[in-house]
């Protein structure tokens, strides 16, 4: 898998390139415990090497594969998000810095499959759960809806009198 996902460093003349990656189910595999499994996306890297530094501009596009966390069947959500890596040459690795990553200055490649990744992940919503459809409706399945709502706790109850108390002091602003 190595190799699939690099930049080359080395030699690298000072302007602006451009590369493509592709990012399916192999790229996903590399990372053992991602909710994500498969997905179809592609980044475009633009490379823009200058005297100082190497600024990377990363676009991804396409849609991933995901489970849902209502009725547990996969649907495919669409990603789409722009990054920006500063990469500075320097003597050790360093990555402490969120906004800047120093790399060694005799490093002849940049693997870039981690900080792709994390990036289709940042652009995840934090509950996933399959769209509504054009009616407002649910398309989660079915059946699973219908077993859900059997086990739904009835959530009116006698309201506790500490709480209408303070309630009533914050309704009187």
């Amino acid at each position: 898998m190595a190799g699939l996902f690099v930049l080359p460093l080395g030699g690298l003349k000072e302007g602006r390139r451009t590369y493509n990656f592709e990012l399916g189910k192999k790229f996903f595999d590399q990372f053992d415990e991602s909710e994500i499994k498969e997905g179809d996306l592609v980044a475009e890297v633009e490379l823009d090497k200058r005297s100082s530094h190497i600024d990377l501009r990363v676009n991804i596009t396409g849609s991933v594969n995901l489970n849902c966390d209502r009725c547990l069947e996969m649907f495919s959500y669409p990603v789409e998000c722009e990054n920006r890596i500063l990469v500075k040459l320097g003597k050790t690795w360093d990555d402490s810095d969120p906004d800047l990553l120093t790399v060694p200055a005799d490093a002849s490649e940049l693997d870039l499959s981690q900080f792709m990744y994390e990036f289709i992940y940042l652009a995840l919503p934090i509950k996933r759960i399959h769209p509504d459809n054009e009616n407002g409706e649910s398309t989660c399945d079915p059946e699973m809806l219908l077993r859900i709502s059997k086990h739904k706790i009835n959530e009116e109850k006698e309201s506790d009198p500490r709480w209408d108390e303070l309630k009533k002091l914050m309704n009187n602003n």
